[in-house]
């Protein structure tokens, strides 16, 4: 038995600090920047209604499998679907086992990237510069150059730097103590947001449903995309964070709740964004780039622009640090499981890797797209999925709601299992067929 796996194996110390922390994998840059936009877009608080239908049915349904997943083994996916691939004497187990793992570490190496973009954004605010520049044109020849390299080896560093402090002392520690402040941030520039000049048109385009949007199939699969990718289902993190909880920890209430408090976050950043954007009369449906060209360019015009400027990039280091902290957790898990390194030196050598692999796409928007693209469109929904059937199909009923409502207070019923075999495998299957035709959906 390795080192990760004996008695000794860390774990969170309470279950405040498991939830924040599973909160801050859900709370990502993706689910900030186009959750606004797709919220704006898609028909405001019409988009709102399928969103919430595919979340508390598929991602409370994921979380749940995949947090019960990693307690019941009392490891990672590698370990967990190798173990019981031998079990019922299956062949591959290691090379399937190893997919979901593969997928979070690809999402970590071009997340890193784009946190390095925030922290050179923070950088610009707390200076003063960020009212100063062209945002379309800094942007531009910044991303992708090898002047973005520093900040990229800066956000893997700090991220270093917490899983090597381990579960309690690190990832546990850094998500009690962040998720709330970045809650009161929030807050507080949605109201400094909500008392622009304008900013009431931008309300209206959130909250007044413009019903027709619902008779559009695309809505209803972006709905189902920002919703299934919203609570950072990988495969791989969330079963992780679920091997270090301990059997009085409540999974179906857990996974309910890391839902509410990431939609919850996700909503305030939508009227923290949009109606800014309105007031200044600037297009809301920018994508992706709202973060670093349209949103900089609102700030330019506010008074004490480099204050708030601070001040939201910093909440959105927040949210990005605690979620690449759970993707670094997943490769480092896995060698430990595999190996017996400690977690210091497979937490250096994994993020060496990544970091070394990630060069290449730290200067190339071309090779960065398409590699997120895959990453996210089919490997990381693969690993999902894996997950996903060896817990409905290889486990038995019986054993599976067992190991779900161990702690529960309200125990799920035998519903739980059809829901999980026939609808959230199918809607799984789904995402990846609706990436490949749209591109992504998340």
């Amino acid at each position: 038995m390795t080192k990760e796996n004996a008695t000794s194996r860390e774990g969170f110390t309470s279950k405040f600090g498991f939830i924040m922390s599973c909160i801050g994998s859900a709370l990502g840059l993706g689910n900030i920047w186009m959750f606004s936009y797709k919220l704006g877009a898609y028909g405001g608080a019409a988009f709102l209604i399928p969103y919430f239908l595919f979340v508390f049915i598929l991602s409370t349904t994921g979380l749940i499998t995949e947090f019960t997943f990693g307690r019941y083994f009392k490891a990672g996916s590698y370990i967990g679907i190798n173990t019981l691939f031998k079990k019922r004497n299956l062949k591959s187990g290691k090379i399937i086992g190893l997919l979901p793992t593969l997928g979070i570490t690809g999402i970590f190496i071009f997340y890193c990237i784009v946190v390095g973009w925030v922290l050179k954004y923070f950088a610009l605010s707390i200076t003063g510069k960020i009212s100063t520049i062209d945002t379309q044109t800094y942007f531009s020849n910044f991303s992708g150059t090898s002047s973005s390299i520093p900040w990229f080896l800066l956000a893997v560093v700090i991220t270093l730097l917490i899983v090597i402090s381990g579960v309690a002392k690190g990832i546990e520690r850094l998500n009690k103590i962040v998720l709330p402040i970045l809650f009161v941030i929030f807050i507080f520039l949605m109201f400094k947001s909500l008392s622009l000049e304008g900013a009431m048109e931008g309300v209206r385009y959130l909250v007044i449903p413009r019903w027709e949007v619902l008779l559009n199939a695309k809505t209803w699969i972006m709905a189902l995309g920002q919703a299934f990718f919203t609570v950072s289902l990988t495969g791989c993190g969330m079963v992780v964070y679920g091997s270090y909880i301990n059997k009085d920890f409540d999974i179906p209430t857990s996974s309910l709740q890391t839902a509410i408090f990431d939609t919850l976050a996700a909503l305030l950043a939508s009227f923290i964004i949009i109606p800014a954007v309105f007031a200044f009369n600037i297009a809301p449906d920018s994508g992706p780039s709202l973060l670093f060209i349209t949103v900089p360019k609102v700030f330019q015009s506010m008074p004490y622009s480099s204050v708030i400027s601070s001040l939201f990039f910093l909440s959105i280091i927040f949210a990005a640090i605690s979620s690449s902290v759970s993707m670094l957790e997943g490769p480092v898990e896995t060698l430990l499981s595999a190996t017996n390194l400690t977690r210091k030196k497979a937490t250096i050598l994994v993020s060496v890797v990544c970091f070394l692999l990630g060069l290449p796409l730290a200067v190339n928007i071309g090779m960065f797209g398409q590699f997120a693209d895959f990453i996210t469109i089919v490997l990381s929904p693969i690993g999902v999925l894996i997950v996903a059937i060896c817990f409905f199909y290889l486990f038995d009923k019986k054993t599976l709601l067992k190991a779900v409502n161990q702690g529960s207070k309200h125990p799920v019923g035998s519903w739980f299992v059809p829901l999980g075999k026939y609808v959230f495998v199918t809607t799984t299957i789904l995402v990846i067929i609706l990436g490949l035709i749209y591109g992504s959906i998340g």
